[in-house]
């Protein structure tokens, strides 16, 4: 079980992730291009290039966890930008981005601007 609370570690990928990858791919790309371990308990969030879909990749102890946010309409705008490939947000934000652009459920999140 994934729980997400205020002292969760998350790091969001900057640049667009090729979905085609699997657990494994995203494993890699983690240790490889962002230079992080894994299996640490940190949750990893991905964007696609279109900025559709949003997936998290966490390790509980016993096995991997990827799951995928597919938009139903509309884009994940406000993805943060930055010279770095990696930055940190905190539960709320991502609880708040992550519904994306209804305006019943969200409102400008903050934070943002300030990964990197």
């Amino acid at each position: 079980m994934i729980q997400l609370h205020s002292s969760s570690k998350i790091l969001i990928a900057v640049d667009p992730v090729d979905f085609r990858r699997g657990i494994d791919g995203l494993c890699g790309f983690c240790r490889n291009e962002l230079e992080h371990n894994p299996s640490s308990g940190t949750i990893y969030v991905f964007t696609n290039r279109s900025r559709t879909q949003a997936r998290m990749l966490v390790y509980d102890g016993s096995g991997y966890w990827l799951m995928t946010k597919r938009l139903s309409k509309g884009r994940f705008s406000k993805w943060p930008k930055s010279s770095n490939p990696i930055g940190e947000c905190q539960a709320k934000e991502l609880i708040i981005f992550l519904w994306g652009e209804n305006p019943d459920h969200t409102s400008d999140p903050r934070g943002w601007s300030r990964i990197g």
